[in-house]
């Protein structure tokens, strides 16, 4: 019979619920269910609505693709979680009730912080790991994060745009066209969208991830799984910094700098990052650690 696959789209496919640790979690699911399911957590501040369908939809071509929500973020239930551990509790909690072994995990910003602290609380549970524009605990580029974001959203607000165009994108004429591009596909989803993100989640993620920046560098030699950091080289919300200090600290990584590029960069670099994305993860498992600056 070969694998089995969805027809749907990201912006078409259901949202599904799972109950795991005494919360009702939101997610959703695409791709074949075959293989190691690829889990996606997204950034600060967002719902599931956020992801980008080109990238979920070019992910889901080889991979089950399961997008995780937060407790207490959009439609799931429960109080928000104020640290990134709690955070990486609850990944491991819904891992298991939808009854898969192994996992590949896909953290974006905030959502990779939460993947390292998964792959250092359960090893056992994961494969290999992307982490998109994040950073790691005792960051020297996180601390200024907050106030970046503040200031941005504000001035977003000040001159009616969308605070993403002002925090994720560059000024340049290319920044600008992925900018609008990238919102107009977070439109494209018209029915059983997430339930909106609330000022309280965004404040207690915001401490959570002023905290995990404050805590002491951890020691990631721990994670010997392969690893994959992707990061746009004018982010302003976590400096590519902070890609280096990953680097310095994971004993198996390929680090891509991608140019002309901010905290959006996974989103400005679509096609792209999907055929690196596919790459690392068909790859068997090495230790490597190289740096480079993708053309």
């Amino acid at each position: 019979m070969g694998e089995q696959r969805t027809a749907q789209r990201w912006v078409d496919v259901p949202t599904s619920t799972v109950s795991a640790a005494g919360a009702d979690i939101v997610y959703r699911e695409l791709g074949p269910r075959t293989g190691v399911p690829l889990v996606a957590l997204t950034h600060l501040g967002a719902n599931l609505d956020d992801w980008d369908p080109r990238i979920m939809d070019g992910l889901a071509e080889e991979r089950h693709v399961v997008a995780v929500g937060y407790r207490g973020v959009g439609a799931s239930t429960g109080q928000v979680q104020r640290s990134i551990e709690a955070m990486a509790a609850d990944v491991v909690a819904v891992v298991e009730a939808l009854g898969h072994e192994r996992v590949d995990l896909f953290g974006q910003s905030m959502g990779g912080m939460v993947a390292q602290a998964v792959a250092v609380r359960a090893p056992h549970l994961v494969d290999r790991l992307v982490l998109a524009g994040s950073g790691p605990t005792g960051s020297s580029g996180l601390a200024r994060l907050p106030r970046v974001m503040v200031a941005g959203t504000l001035r977003a607000l000040l001159t009616r745009r969308d605070p993403k165009e002002v925090l994720f994108f560059t000024r340049t004429p290319t920044g600008r066209s992925a900018a609008k591009a990238y919102l107009a596909r977070l439109e494209e989803r018209t029915t059983d969208r997430d339930a909106a993100v609330t000022l309280a989640v965004l404040r207690a993620q915001l401490g959570a991830v002023r905290r995990w920046g404050s805590l002491p560098a951890q020691d990631l030699s721990v994670v010997t799984t392969a690893v994959l950091v992707l990061h746009g080289e004018s982010d302003v919300l976590v400096p590519p910094v902070d890609a280096d200090e990953l680097a310095g600290r994971l004993p198996s990584v390929d680090v891509h700098i991608l140019p002309d590029a901010g905290h959006g960069a996974v989103a400005q670099h679509g096609r792209q990052v999907v055929a690196m994305m596919l790459d690392h993860l068909r790859r068997p498992s090495t230790t490597h650690h190289d740096q480079e600056k993708t053309p």
